[in-house]
């Protein structure tokens, strides 16, 4: 009777090629794949990176905006309801410009006189508009975005004594 030994198979590489045991680690094909989903997933960091830095400034600018709204809006409530600064403008308002922290604004101040009684006003609308005009974002620019330009809506009234105060 012959007698059958079993021979251990060899592992292949490549088709039609064995492997030596002395060969191991990545092929050129399986290197070069890695490195292009590597770039792919830095090149996509790199983006959020960037655009993460790129709104963290522009929400710097639009603190900056508020302020410089708030500031003119103490301003005009600081003066005498008949003072004429605070006097009734034009639809178009009056625009100024002023510059803070380096970058400059635009503030468009509306005044409308409301509530008149005996021919003058009783209470007034100070509306105040303020856009960035050294900033490029579109937000800047744009007021009609929903980051638009900062603005500001306040009432003043006069002190007066009503008709049925008088003494």
């Amino acid at each position: 009777m012959k007698e059958y030994t079993m021979q251990p198979m060899q592992k292949l590489a490549r088709p039609g090629r064995a492997m030596r045991n002395d060969e191991s680690g990545f092929t050129v094909l399986e290197t070069a794949i890695a490195l292009v989903l590597m770039a792919i997933v830095g090149l996509g960091a790199a983006s959020l990176f960037f655009y993460a830095v790129r709104y963290t400034v522009s929400a710097g600018d639009r603190e900056l905006a508020m302020a410089v709204a708030q500031q003119r809006v103490e301003q005009l409530r600081n003066v005498a309801f008949t003072d004429a600064s605070i006097a009734a403008t034009s639809v178009a308002g009056t625009s100024t410009s002023v510059t803070r922290a380096g970058r400059q604004y635009t503030i468009l101040t509306t005044i409308t006189d409301s509530n008149v009684v005996n021919g003058s006003a009783t209470t007034k609308t100070i509306t105040v508009l303020i856009t960035p005009a050294s900033d490029g974002a579109t937000w800047a620019s744009t007021v009609t975005s929903v980051f638009g330009s900062v603005t500001l809506v306040s009432q003043r009234t006069n002190q007066t004594i009503g008709p049925n105060r008088a003494f």
